[in-house]
């Protein structure tokens, strides 16, 4: 089988990238047989998208959704070309419908964690904290029982915790050396079922051999030009996921946005005029006692003329003051209890601004309390 998509020249070891080589990606596929059904398909580490695109046409394009997730943006763009959906971002930042896969295509990250990361980003394990081992923590629920994994790492990682976690989720277990040998990696095929499922033999012959491959102890035979045996057959999903996007944004993401959506600027008016609109009048004259009261609320401000000539502009507000009080007990023993009270109370308070020419106050700002 001849592989679709040449890789091109950008794709390169670059912070913690490792593309998968074209001969051991061209091997893998012959191990993968299609259902009958629709199949969704996923790859949470993509790169430029080749490897799942590979695997949905040796599929039947016609009848696989290709999914992908990249963190790099370069690679991202390229991805989007070959997949049907692809977020750009990290997958620790994603919101993905869990089991909603029938394929999980795995090439993560390579690397250790950083001290005293591990505990903010989920890590969670006892061994040796690898970015293998976090990654595959956040993809196996999005697989399907019944599922194929194909599982690209270092020989290295498969320490005695990484296997145990292998054995427990999935059967039929193999394990092959990758083409290229410059990486060390090896390529492993599994099927996802719930650990009532396992035969315990073919579990413990599987976890003996995987920990000999990760301890060097042996070297895992070369994947074959042709697979050998009954094909992994990845099974039908029943509906697309419901969620596949990313929680946050990247800076340049956000930009756009708010170029795009121009924020509440066109719409200012919708949102924001009702505070504009002038208060309704009274349904009726207003007593002296409720004006004062209205007047010290700041709900009624302006000029006011009175009849003999006087024009004050005036505002008014209420603002809290708290009174003090100190009471004094003498106890049984003949000791005095200081006892102090605050008490809240609301002063209102209207300032007005004397504009009556020939005024002695002309220009002054009075305060009535």
């Amino acid at each position: 089988m001849a592989l679709m998509f040449p890789r091109l020249a950008r794709n390169f070891i670059k912070n913690g990238y490792f593309p998968t080589d074209e001969p051991t990606l061209e091997r893998a596929l012959t191990a993968l047989a299609p259902s009958s059904g629709a199949m969704c398909i996923l790859d949470p580490c993509a790169g430029e998208g080749v490897a799942i695109a590979e695997a949905a046409h040796a599929l039947g394009r016609e009848q696989v959704k290709a999914f992908a997730v990249e963190y790099d943006t370069e690679r991202a763009t390229h991805a989007r070309g070959l997949v049907d959906r692809c977020l750009h971002g990290d997958l620790m930042d994603s919101l993905i419908s869990r089991q909603s896969f029938g394929l999980l295509w795995f090439n993560p990250p390579y690397g250790d964690l950083t001290r005293g990361v591990d505990g903010n980003i989920g890590y969670q394990g006892q061994g040796r904290a690898r970015l293998e081992k976090l990654f595959y923590q956040r993809s196996l629920p999005l697989l399907q029982y019944d599922g194929v994994l194909v599982l690209i790492i270092p020989a290295y990682v498969l320490d005695a915790e990484f296997v145990g976690w292998l054995t427990r989720h999935f059967a039929d277990l193999r394990i092959y050396r990758a083409v290229d040998v410059q990486f060390k990696q090896v390529v492993i095929f599994g099927r996802r079922v719930r650990q009532r499922e396992q035969v315990p033999e073919d579990a413990k012959t599987a976890r003996s051999l995987l920990l000999q491959v990760g301890q060097g102890d042996i070297e895992a035979e070369e994947l074959p030009c042709e697979w050998p045996f009954q094909p992994y057959t990845v099974p039908a999903s029943p509906a697309e996921p419901e969620h596949f996007y990313r929680v946050t944004l990247e800076p340049e993401q956000f930009a756009d946005e708010v170029q795009r959506l121009q924020g509440l600027w066109p719409s200012i008016d919708t949102h924001l005029g009702a505070a504009q609109h002038l208060p309704r009048p009274p349904a009726r004259a207003l007593s002296h006692w409720h004006l004062a009261l209205a007047l010290a609320a700041g709900a009624v401000s302006g000029v006011v003329q009175s009849k003999n000539g006087r024009t004050l502009v005036v505002k008014g507000d209420t603002h809290k003051e708290k009174s003090h009080q100190t009471e004094y007990t003498e106890r049984d023993d003949g000791s005095v209890a200081e006892t102090r009270i605050l008490t809240d109370r609301f002063v209102p308070v209207i300032r007005a601004w004397d504009m009556t020419l020939g005024s002695p106050t002309w220009g002054q700002v009075l305060t009535i309390r």
